[in-house]
């Protein structure tokens, strides 16, 4: 476990045990055996398994709650977007094991209050990276730019290679895309 507080080892434990046998057919009572803790414990801190992954969710995704806002008072440049392309990069990065529980357990996401939370960031999302006024095919870019990133996560996690070296290229992707629907070559600033 990397991280040190007891709510954290919770969090990591119950991850673990989410990404091993999935969502549904963990128990806290499982989660309390892992840590060999009581289920007292346990509940002093979470009541539900949902609190436990609400709580991650807050906590992992908050550098991209500070990215949207710091993207919404910066001016809708593309040097901004690729800025905000990067920082969201490092932010997917940081946060894997939640966006990976997130791809396993889609189902039981859209039953979580995360899940509709998430949808919303990522419409905010797209309106930071997108002209107001863009063309369709424009749109799409911007979109698939976001849904590049996320893919990209997990569809190389299993190719051999550099996990930076892997990222890097995942955001050079999303990057030529908004580039493209902002009208720009890849590569070109302005």
């Amino acid at each position: 476990m990397s991280r040190g507080n007891t709510r954290q080892r919770i969090q990591d434990v119950a991850l673990e045990l989410f990404a091993e046998q999935g969502y549904e057919k963990t128990s806290l009572r499982e989660i309390a055996e892992r840590l060999d803790v009581t289920k007292a414990a346990l509940y002093y801190h979470f009541k539900t398994k949902e609190d436990i992954i609400v709580s991650l969710f807050q906590d992992l995704t908050r550098p991209m709650d500070e990215l949207i806002e710091w993207g919404q008072k910066q001016p809708h440049s593309l040097d901004t977007k690729k800025e905000i392309l990067t920082r969201y990069s490092e932010a997917l990065t940081a946060a894997a094991p939640l966006f990976r529980f997130m791809q396993e357990n889609q189902a039981t996401m859209r039953d979580l209050s995360i899940g509709e939370t998430f949808k919303e960031r990522m419409l905010v999302m797209l309106d930071l990276i997108k002209e107001p006024d863009a063309a369709l095919t424009d749109q799409v870019r911007c979109i698939s730019a976001l849904f590049t990133m996320h893919a990209g996560m997990f569809v190389l996690k299993d190719v051999e290679g550099d996990p930076e070296e892997k990222r890097r290229a995942v955001l050079e992707v999303a990057v030529d895309l908004v580039s493209r629907a902002h009208g720009q070559a890849p590569g070109v600033t302005g």
